[in-house]
């Protein structure tokens, strides 16, 4: 197929589309910018001006969605990836590593043989729902209603068995929240609740940084890549800050972009913006 002369907008959106239909097949940028009647160096310009990632990371993460779509269907991790368009295993786990956050075998798994109870409350910065295995918090999530955080808690654990804490353990749940609504209006400095952290060696590496960054501070994305040893990994580490499920205490607000704005927060940015001016309080 070769695309038609059109303004470059829709050029590139038709390019988009293209790649998302012919994902698993070998695309160089050399070989696009052929059937685009553009030069190579021109084409990756005008393709991540318009769509925000080059014409490669597109088509990888294409694969990756066709390769989720197979692995939610139950295919095999080989058939999955044969598919998707991948030669290698390898290059794969370490894109689900820093994406997804687990390999596709555990993918596949949902959250499989997990038992889950939740509870739900409000806090200063706006409800909350708090999930929980018998290990500890695995899930704090913020939202506008109980409805909303729920389905986000089945949607991350699609496997496990998911709960509303009984009249035993929401004691416990009590307990939580209260100390959360403390430290969120400042009258205590730290919190010490268990917590059972699920993901990958690299993002638990990230989120047990973030979690020794003292309250008020803030550091960069690629201070934390140098800080762990991968000063390389800028993207991954903010990939693991977008996929950590537990807000405030995996303290993924205290990361920011090198120029200091805030970027983007999975609780949304003004909620970042409150959780940095409540930590910079001086009344400790």
């Amino acid at each position: 197929m070769r695309f038609m002369k059109k303004p470059v907008d829709s050029l590139m959106l038709e390019l988009a589309r293209f790649i998302e239909q012919n994902c698993e097949e070998k695309l160089s940028l050399k070989k696009l910018a052929k059937e685009m009647l553009l030069s190579p160096e021109h084409l990756q310009k005008r393709f991540k001006s318009q769509v925000g990632v080059s014409p490669k990371e597109y088509q990888d993460a294409c694969r990756l969605k066709k390769l989720k779509r197979s692995l939610r269907v139950n295919k095999s991790v080989t058939e999955s990836l044969y598919e998707a368009g991948h030669s290698s295993s390898s290059r794969v786990y370490e894109k689900l590593d820093q994406q997804v956050g687990m390999t596709p075998r555990e993918y596949q798994k949902k959250g499989r043989g997990l038992e889950i109870s939740f509870g739900s409350g409000v806090t200063t910065i706006g409800k909350i729902l708090i999930a929980a295995t018998d290990r500890g918090i695995c899930f704090i999530q913020f939202g506008k209603s109980i409805k909303e955080m729920t389905l986000i808690l089945k949607n991350e654990f699609p496997e496990a068995i998911i709960r509303p804490m009984t009249k035993a353990s929401i004691k416990q749940f009590d307990i939580w929240l209260e100390a959360l609504n403390h430290y969120l209006k400042g009258t205590v400095a730290a919190l010490d609740l268990p917590l059972d952290i699920m993901g990958t060696s690299f993002q638990i590496k990230v989120w047990k940084y973030l979690q020794k960054i003292p309250r008020g501070e803030t550091v960069s994305y690629a201070q934390v890549a140098k800080d762990i040893g991968l000063p390389k990994a800028v993207r991954a580490v903010a990939s693991a800050c977008g996929r950590n499920n537990i807000a405030v205490l995996i303290p993924c607000h205290r990361v920011l972009r090198g120029t200091g704005e805030l970027s983007g927060y999975r609780w949304g940015v003004e909620r970042k913006q409150k959780l940095l001016e409540l930590e910079k309080k001086e009344n400790l």
